[in-house]
């Protein structure tokens, strides 16, 4: 079957390779999934540049944690009715050497999750690490109903989803952060009811216009270090920054404002959500997708062979939404 892997970890069009490697057999509890699209995410692009560590946890990686496709082999100990099942992917390739950047993966059942009819293959491709992650920054510790809401990155992948969620689970106000008139379109159209434009707008000042001085009650934040004093200013007494990213470590930040206004600083990787937080989320997801109510905008959509133009475009952080592979037959 054909897949793309790398054996060492630098530049996209140096390491990237594709090839034909064997067929995998699912093991007891594992489903094979026949892909359909793979999704390319941050996180996979600083793994293969090796941005997190030099050395690589398996001799050969086949990238990719998130995609969808369909179940066309079971193991021992899975039901024979998931067969044809539609599905979409998490966690494929965390702590794992085969990702969804090939025509047919194993992993365990429960990390294939049904797809409702209602969604299309390349929102699969979206969930994993871009949809959970949003969610999930909007439901925990008690949700965002009543609340307002600051996403910062509000038209990212990550951000796009979380300004949705946001304004569909109950937020009383949902303003997001953006870097231009179409990034702002795109938030508004999420359900953002205010966007600033952080590199033409004074942020933390037109904030406190829009919230008449109050501040916010919650931020998701997609980037801790570059945006902690402004966060700071931001929030309202009791408020809270729930970070899923940061752009450097370690990070400085002042005790003083931190105390005084009694705010709170949480982080969250989704890789490793509970088992309790990853069912509410998944279950909230399709709940959502069966409904029509998420969109996930695209910014590109290439075949597997152009693999290490989705890195490089992912990379350079211009694409505004989500870059997947086309794989198989959805």
């Amino acid at each position: 079957m054909k897949a793309a892997f790398y054996e060492t970890v630098g530049p996209a069009h140096e390491v990237l390779q594709l090839a034909d490697i064997p067929e995998p057999q699912p093991a007891p509890g594992e489903v094979r999934v026949r892909v359909a699209w793979s999704g390319v995410n941050p996180s996979d692009v600083k793994s293969r540049a090796g941005l997190r560590s030099k050395a690589l946890p398996f001799p050969r990686i086949v990238p990719h944690s998130d995609g969808s496709g369909v179940i066309d082999a079971v193991g021992e100990g899975v039901s024979r009715a998931r067969l044809g099942e539609r599905v979409w992917l998490w966690n494929a390739a965390w702590g794992r050497a085969h990702g969804t950047a090939c025509e047919a993966l194993c992993l365990p059942q429960r990390q294939a999750v049904r797809l409702p009819d209602a969604a299309s293959g390349e929102a699969g491709a979206c969930l994993g690490i871009p949809a959970l992650t949003a969610l999930h920054a909007v439901l925990m510790d008690g949700g965002v109903a009543g609340k307002t809401v600051l996403v910062a990155g509000g038209a990212g992948a990550v951000g796009h989803g979380a300004v949705q969620l946001a304004s569909q689970l109950g937020a009383a106000r949902v303003i997001a952060t953006v870097s231009s008139d179409e990034k702002a379109r795109l938030a508004r159209e999420a359900g953002a009811d205010e966007a600033v434009n952080y590199k033409t707008e004074p942020l933390v000042q037109r904030v406190a216009e829009l919230t008449q001085g109050q501040g916010v009650d919650r931020i998701i934040e997609t980037d801790m270090a570059a945006n902690a004093a402004a966060n700071l200013d931001m929030l309202k007494p009791g408020g809270e920054v729930v970070a899923y990213g940061s752009g450097a470590s370690p990070l400085a930040i002042p005790f003083y404002p931190l105390i005084v206004k009694n705010l709170q600083l949480k982080f969250f990787m989704v890789y490793h959500l509970s088992e309790a937080d990853r069912a509410r989320a998944t279950g909230t997801l399709n709940r959502l997708l069966e409904r029509g109510a998420l969109r996930f905008p695209i910014a590109e959509r290439l075949p597997l062979e152009r693999i290490a133009d989705a890195h490089q475009l992912v990379e350079s952080g211009r694409a505004v939404g989500n870059v997947v592979l086309r794989v198989g037959a959805a």
